[in-house]
């Protein structure tokens, strides 16, 4: 079987949010892996807390994500040590209004490992500096 790329890594990350399928999200990290999600406040380090982040931003009634592809960069480190940046669409609707939330992220993936993902961080783009 073939490895998986970090730009198809990304991609099943991304399907597996708009199915909001928790299983295949925890399978793509470490157990080790570190988030720092988009939406809370709270740096998530363990499964547990993971699994609580994903299950309750995939309660979002018309939760989707999508990437704007023109930002995405993929680094090879070596190793088969990745960086992924660039600039994904959240939407999901907040009391009855589908409302977008932009968002920067960046992902560092070991390849090696059968969970690649190792480290996680997203954050709304301000609206102003």
């Amino acid at each position: 079987m073939t490895q998986p790329t970090p730009r198809e890594i990304l991609d099943q990350w991304m399907q597996a949010v708009n199915n909001a399928d928790v299983e295949t999200l925890l399978n793509l990290y470490d157990a080790n892996a570190v988030l720092i999600p988009t939406f809370s406040n709270r740096t998530r380090n363990t499964p547990e807390k993971l699994r609580e982040y994903f299950e309750q931003l995939g309660s979002r009634p018309e939760l989707s994500i999508a990437l704007h592809e023109k930002t995405l960069i993929v680094q090879d480190l070596s190793n088969q040590l990745y960086t992924l940046g660039g600039i994904y669409n959240w939407r999901f609707a907040v009391d009855g209004e589908v409302l977008n939330f932009e968002a920067r992220f960046s992902y560092v993936m070991d390849l090696s490992k059968p969970n690649p993902i190792v480290h996680h961080h997203s954050s709304q783009i301000p609206r102003t500096l």
